[in-house]
């Protein structure tokens, strides 16, 4: 399994997912050696329990990631994408810089032949007790409608793989539920899914049912706006935690416990960290990767695209 890259959150939620993982499963740390095994040492985890392959350099928030990735060839992301692209691992996981993950999973392991543009997804808490898929949450802030109904077909595919949903209802974002609602964009869109015979599509679905689990499962928007809804979440999150109002549903928004993004439609699981990531954040982060990996996701998506 991917590593991430050395601060000292990163070695301590891999150790937190220790005993959290598959017998069958390793997790391999890349990063600075020394300060991997000085943390290792202090929280008392022997550090033949990891791979660990030593890098030199970091990419910085600031870095240009397509300059860095290439700049800064011994980076922990550059060298896990190399290692990820050639089979060494399975999966790979950073909360490092999110425009370097980009450009490794891109150039490094690549788009799935046949998906338009690559999506990075997010699980969203419902009332219903099981989560529900948005995508896109901010990788193509404008999008075509055929790009949309990939989403679509996508989401489904991961939801049903990775989250366990059968024939899960796949819905377009919208401003009404009618199929005349939206712009020219969603009323496209419908049309492409509508037409899908591999999903489940139920429609559009308002703003006000993205939580309640009662319409869909997966829902379908562009960057823009499923990263507007995802922002809006979390600063409700915020205040609510603030106010003191805790319960099952807000604490399931809580981004710890979600653990990463996965990037959708290229050939290896990459999950993207929230970049403020906290051990338990890092440790949900791996054990996303690990779900990844075993539900043969990407497989399934090569299958799906091939016709």
């Amino acid at each position: 399994m991917g590593g991430d890259y050395a601060p000292e959150a990163a070695v301590k939620g891999a150790v937190m997912a220790l005993d959290a993982i598959g017998s069958d499963s390793r997790i391999v740390l890349f990063g600075d050696e020394e300060k991997i095994k000085s943390v290792l040492a202090s929280e008392g985890c022997p550090a033949e329990r990891f791979g660990i392959v030593a890098t030199t350099e970091v990419i910085e928030m600031g870095d240009h990631p397509a300059k860095a990735f290439q700049a800064k060839a011994d980076s922990s992301i550059t060298v896990g994408f190399g290692y990820l692209a050639k089979g060494a691992v399975d999966g790979f996981a950073s909360a490092g810089s999110t425009g370097a993950m980009m450009v490794g999973s891109m150039y490094a392991v690549k788009p799935i032949e046949g998906v338009v543009r690559p999506t990075i997804s997010s699980i969203v808490p419902t009332i219903a007790g099981r989560p529900a898929l948005l995508l896109d949450v901010g990788l193509n802030v404008d999008c075509k409608p055929e790009v949309l109904a990939q989403y679509g077909l996508i989401g489904s595919i991961y939801a049903e793989a990775v989250l366990g949903i059968e024939r899960p209802r796949v819905a377009v974002l919208n401003i009404g539920e009618e199929e005349t609602k939206g712009n020219a964009q969603t009323k496209a869109t419908y049309e492409l899914l509508k037409a899908e015979s591999r999903i489940n599509f139920v429609g559009n679905v308002e703003g006000s049912y993205l939580f309640s689990g009662k319409v869909a499962d997966v829902i379908v928007c562009d960057g823009f706006v499923g990263n507007t809804a995802l922002k809006m979440a979390e600063g409700l999150y915020r205040i609510n935690t603030a106010l003191g109002c805790r319960n099952a549903f807000w604490d399931a928004m809580n981004y710890e416990n979600v653990g990463g993004t996965p990037v959708l439609g290229v050939n290896a699981p990459v999950i993207i960290g929230h970049g403020c990531s906290s051990p338990q954040a890092i440790r949900s982060m791996i054990l996303s990767t690990e779900q990844v990996i075993k539900a043969d996701l990407t497989a399934k998506l090569q299958r799906a695209f091939q016709n």
